[in-house]
């Protein structure tokens, strides 16, 4: 595993986005031999070099919103090769309609033909090549699990779905009797030290529903120092699933853990780049927040803006601000409830601006305010909150820091209306208060445009 932007990613992904900007690179290359041109005076002589860089960074960023690095499992051969026909149809549009506006800009047609066609052969091979027989090299994590608990079965389940992670279960070993459970029995926990003589894992995850009396401490300790890795359920629950697992906090953890945020630095800069990349917003799309203000105005009566409390920072009651996008006094008959697919309150105009995320820019005012930051977990309303705290266990806690305009939960959860969608949100916002750093927030933000053009989450 390779922690990048405060994120644990996987060796083998990382391995094979920088093998495909190499295939990539290698295909131009090699079309301007097929062309019989000089590479090294075509690309550093001339400087085209660069215009190949971006190209190919078209492509991988084509790849990348097709969630082709997120999800390196090959489910259909035809499928992965539409998407890099679309990862690359999509880079020669944008790379002619540069060329249109300044054709100094544009590669050679016929390197641009040959090299592309190149890539939408080379790149599907190259996967599923790659997914047959080099992930297999990766998966270096010989693991035993200890105990057979619900949560330890989510996680090896999740991770048997991904192998890219590099973790290759040998088994579990039984606190009472063997019970259903996605890897073999090998035995009871008593047994550990002589399970590990015999299949040598080069790591153990422990997750006993009950460890009090029962955990053969003196055995882990000596397996411990000879080598072996042991973390608890609750870390390999953070790495593969990107997310705190609730259900094992206990108070004392939070009390006393030093890696929990948020750090005073961190936050600090956070206000920092937050209050520029507003301003900047704010001045940057005011056009299209006008264009919109106008659609709004003309397709339904009512004010342009949607003016609602919120719970802040600390608990603080704030108003955030939105293009109006449901019918004047929506909620008048039901009170304060969940937005819910095909609500009836929204209107027809205003499902498009919260499918393109449109009807949250006014939210750059509140960050400008210092109400809220660019990335931070969702500001709900006081009514949800004062419900969700009493349901959900440390749920207060995702208010030590700024609501966000998007955030670790937003982008890697649908939008939620029920108490189960509410914890598993609150334990990306507890990931994030945890990791906080300029670096997590950029790569949030990057994400977001992702999920943005796909119209994902919004509801």
């Amino acid at each position: 595993m390779i922690r990048l932007f405060r994120v644990f990613i996987p060796a083998s992904v990382v391995a094979l986005l920088i093998s495909e900007i190499i295939l990539v690179l290698a295909c131009y290359t090699l079309a301007l031999f097929i062309l019989g041109i000089d590479p090294a005076f075509y690309l550093f002589d001339e400087n085209n070099y660069w215009k190949v860089f971006v190209l190919t960074t078209l492509i991988i960023l084509g790849l990348y919103f097709q969630d082709l690095y997120a999800n390196v499992r090959i489910s259909s051969t035809i499928l992965l090769t539409q998407q890099v026909c679309l990862a690359v149809g999509c880079a020669l549009l944008i790379a002619a309609f540069i060329g249109y506006v300044e054709s100094e800009l544009l590669l050679g047609r016929w390197l641009m033909m040959l090299g592309s066609l190149g890539v939408i052969v080379v790149l599907p091979l190259w996967r599923i090549f790659f997914w047959k027989y080099v992930i297999a090299g990766f998966r270096s994590e010989r693991v035993l699990v200890l105990g057979n608990s619900s949560i330890l079965g989510e996680v090896v389940s999740y991770l048997l779905r991904r192998p890219e992670f590099g973790y290759s279960f040998l088994g579990y070993l039984s606190e009472d009797l063997p019970g259903d459970f996605p890897v073999p029995c090998l035995g009871a926990i008593s047994e550990v030290r002589l399970v590990c003589e015999q299949y040598r894992p080069t790591r153990i995850v422990v997750g006993m529903a009950e460890r009090r009396n029962r955990l053969p401490v003196q055995e882990l300790l000596e397996i411990r120092f000879s080598g072996v890795i042991i973390e608890d359920v609750a870390d390999t629950y953070e790495v593969a699933m990107r997310r705190v697992c609730s259900r094992k906090i206990q108070p004392s953890q939070l009390i006393f853990s030093s890696d929990l945020g948020p750090r005073r630095h961190a936050i600090t800069l956070q206000n920092f780049y937050s209050l520029v990349i507003g301003a900047l917003g704010l001045v940057l799309f005011s056009p299209i927040m006008l264009a919109t203000a106008i659609v709004v105005r003309l397709t339904s009566a009512g004010p342009v803006l949607y003016r609602q409390r919120r719970v802040g920072l600390n608990g603080r009651i704030f108003t955030v601000y939105k293009f109006r996008s449901m019918y004047v006094d929506a909620e008048a008959q039901t009170g304060a409830v969940w937005a819910s697919k095909d609500d009836p309150r929204i209107t027809p105009v205003g499902r498009w601006l919260r499918k393109l995320r449109l009807d949250e820019m006014p939210q750059f005012w509140n960050v400008v305010s210092g109400d809220m930051a660019m990335v931070g977990p969702r500001p709900e309303r006081p009514e949800f909150v004062e419900f969700l705290a009493q349901q959900i266990p440390y749920y207060r806690q995702r208010l030590a820091v700024k609501p966000g305009i998007t955030g670790w939960a937003q982008i890697n959860h649908k939008y939620g209306d029920t108490d189960l969608d509410a914890m598993i949100k609150l334990e990306y916002d507890l990931y994030y208060i945890k990791h906080l750093a300029p670096a997590l927030d950029f790569y949030i933000i990057f994400h977001t445009i992702k999920v943005m053009l796909l119209s994902r989450g919004a509801q």
